[in-house]
């Protein structure tokens, strides 16, 4: 059977395992029935499999004579959104959230997509073992939605038990078209920090607002006033995101509230930059309170922080010529920057080692057909669904083959059978 041949019908294989996936998706440290499939299909395949790694991690090892180890990590779980994709094999999952709400699941972001190529990848590696000699070690991580699963595997002892790699390899599905890869070397994806802020104020009956201090104007004031953060303190060439993606207040019209909760998410590359970004949003939320006369000062929390995600420039190029030796017509484009944040990083920084993540087409090509420039390729991007929205979802096709073979091509690059 011909490599070609291998990685095709993996994906047949797996195509009903991704649909299923799609279907049943779980939250973050609750990716039970995700980790047993894994595990499942793993083992079938003759690897020495270990569940129950960080939480509900499961790592597959195959060993294949002397060699270096590679690292390859796909992701498991999914968001609390309520999906709109109309598909045939669209979630209508419910489950509990952080807080103990019941909540929509949706795979919202493509991990599911993310465990069937690495899953394909095993099969095919499996398959032929005359084409790579090393150490294959994959590790299938929870809850990188919440920036935790990677450092809770690593917590674990997932390098004392399993070995350090040599490099460690991925891929993030992305709204561009199937067929295509993106990889940036250096910063390529964003440092994030999340934080909670509570503005405090006086309530009262909203038809005496004299005597109260409302923490809803307070708050629409601070958020206005964030909006400035990136147009007026950050560089024009440096890469800032703040975005306030929650404000709670009140309950009733004619009540004013005695507090205001804001969810913001903060995304920079260069840690400068990040420091000029965070003084600033403390500094405004905490004037805004003073003029408006807050009884006291804002509560300012930290609640999630990653670093950036630095590819390895010379493992780049390494990786890409790989991709360009094996994968054909598959296009592989620098698409710059990512302002989205993981923590796959948080494996190649824990071992030293270097780090390779790119980006996996998964949007129908159909939908870039007469695009004749870069300029008309990011409008139609734009326009386009993107992840964690309740109407995102890769084409099957050709995105799962294409991710299958990019992973089996990185592996046999860093694990070569020869030299």
């Amino acid at each position: 059977m011909t490599e070609a041949n291998a990685v095709q019908d993996a994906a047949r294989d797996l195509a009903p395992v991704y649909r299923d996936l799609h279907a049943h998706p779980e939250l973050a440290f609750q990716e039970t029935r995700t980790a047993a499939i894994v595990a499942d299909r793993l083992r079938a395949l003759g690897y020495d499999t270990t569940t129950g790694i960080g939480g509900t991690g499961v790592v597959g090892i195959l060993r294949n004579g002397d060699g270096p180890t590679a690292l390859l990590r796909a992701d498991m779980d999914a968001l609390p959104v309520r999906e709109e994709t109309g598909l045939p094999y669209a979630s209508t999952a419910q489950g509990l959230g952080g807080d103990g709400q019941d909540v929509p699941l949706m795979h919202a972001c493509g991990h599911d997509m993310h465990v069937a190529c690495l899953l394909g990848a095993a099969a095919v590696l499996a398959a032929d073992r005359s084409a790579w000699r090393g150490t294959a070690l994959l590790v299938f991580q929870p809850a990188e939605e919440i920036g935790e699963g990677a450092q809770a595997m690593i917590d674990d002892g997932l390098y004392d038990r399993f070995g350090t790699p040599a490099v460690v390899l991925g891929q993030h599905v992305a709204p561009i078209p199937a067929g295509v890869l993106g990889l940036h070397p250096g910063a390529a994806f964003a440092a994030m920090d999340s934080l909670h802020v509570v503005l405090h104020g006086r309530g009262g009956h909203g038809s005496r607002p004299e005597a109260t201090v409302d923490p809803v104007f307070m708050a629409a004031a601070t958020v206005m006033r964030l909006q400035g953060v990136v147009s007026r303190e950050v560089a024009g060439g440096a890469t800032a995101v703040v975005t306030v993606g929650a404000l709670h207040a009140g309950t009733k019209g004619n009540i004013i509230a005695d507090r205001a909760d804001l969810h913001l998410s903060i995304r920079t590359s260069d840690p400068a930059v990040r420091d000029t970004v965070m003084a600033a949003v403390e500094r405004i939320v905490r004037a805004e309170a003073a003029a408006s006369g807050a009884p006291r000062e804002p509560d300012i929390t930290p609640t999630e922080s990653l670093p950036a995600v630095r590819n390895d420039p010379a493992a780049c190029a390494r990786t890409r010529d790989g991709f360009a030796a094996d994968l054909g017509s598959v296009l592989v484009v620098d698409p710059g920057p990512v302002t989205g944040s993981e923590d796959v990083g948080i494996f190649a920084d824990a071992a030293g080692v270097p780090c390779v993540y790119w980006l996996l087409g998964g949007a129908d090509p159909q939908a870039f057909a007469g695009a004749q420039d870069m300029q008309a390729l990011e409008r139609i991007v734009q326009s386009l669904p993107s992840n964690h929205s309740p109407q995102y979802a890769p084409v099957i096709e050709p995105t799962l083959t294409t991710g299958i073979n990019a992973l089996v091509s990185a592996a046999r690059t860093w694990m070569p059978a020869s030299g």
